[in-house]
């Protein structure tokens, strides 16, 4: 008996040694893939820009707050290259205006917006049109969106600081807000289906012409769709409520407003969603 019973012993001492070995093992496993998310979301925070550009006539301010440790969420403001879009012979670059949603969350999406923005980038670079650089994008991310399940939204604006015209285009994005001067309020909806989900498609652009104290207000619908304890949205209407009051301030300031306001708004409730938002205020 003392045999069977120093060998259940064994047995014992070698389960739980192998349970400890295991557990050490997905230990390793978690320690190593979460230095690898905070490497991805390191080089994602260089991919895009902390502090918006100097662009003539307008002033810009951004913020992001990603769901998990990346996001899916694009927002970027840069130069065209002089005449790449065949600004007749002005030496006055063009700036592009970008937010973007990718399907998802998490790693998945953020490698596609990654590679959607370096798509951006390259296209920018020729000479082409709004239009033509949002159907080479479309094609890009149809290519590479499995079959449409990985589908973007996304809003893309060309402004000419000359003529402060700024051409538009929305791809199944949520329309942003231009309220005037005036107090009179315009959706940007001109475009078409989100990208990725047909080669072919074609996007519409639009076009306005921008006025001293004029507010664009770009966004995710993880802003707008965030929830709180009970359930209810934060909705566009309590954001319409805020640019309204915040008409005097610097983009920055109603910026900070507007996430005090959502984070007032959700409390305690995590949040399911990236949450992007780009405001521009015409000097």
């Amino acid at each position: 008996m003392a045999g069977v019973d120093r060998f259940s012993m064994g047995l014992r001492f070698l389960g739980g040694a192998s349970l400890f070995l295991l557990l050490m093992l997905e230990v390793a496993d978690r320690v190593v893939m979460k230095r690898d998310l905070e490497i991805a979301r390191d080089i994602q925070r260089w991919l895009l820009p902390a502090n918006p550009p100097q662009v003539p006539g307008l002033a810009i301010a951004f913020a992001t707050r990603p769901a998990n440790t990346v996001a899916g969420d694009l927002y970027d403001v840069f130069a065209r290259p002089v005449n790449a879009a065949g600004q007749n012979g002005s030496d006055q670059p063009h700036f592009l205006l970008v937010m973007a949603d990718v399907a998802g969350k998490s790693m998945p999406a953020a490698l596609l917006m990654a590679t959607i923005q370096a798509s951006l980038k390259t296209l920018s670079s020729t000479s082409c049109s709004l239009a033509e650089l949002v159907a080479g994008l479309n094609r890009y991310a149809s290519a590479n969106s499995l079959g449409g399940l990985r589908f973007t939204t996304a809003f893309l604006a060309e402004f000419d600081p000359g003529s402060r015209t700024l051409i538009y285009t929305n791809a199944g994005h949520n329309a942003p807000i231009l309220r005037r001067s005036s107090g009179a309020i315009e959706r940007l909806e001109s475009g078409g289906m989100p990208l990725g989900i047909q080669a072919d498609a074609n996007y519409a652009c639009g076009q306005v012409t921008l006025q001293s104290g004029d507010w664009l207000v770009i966004f995710t619908d993880g802003l707008v769709e965030a929830e709180n304890t009970r359930a209810e949205e934060y909705g566009e209407q309590r954001l319409m409520n805020e640019l309204q009051g915040g008409i005097g301030a610097t983009p920055d300031e109603l910026l900070h407003r507007i996430m005090s306001d959502l984070d007032l708004f959700v409390g305690t409730m995590p949040q399911h969603d990236d949450v992007t938002a780009m405001l521009v205020k015409v000097a």
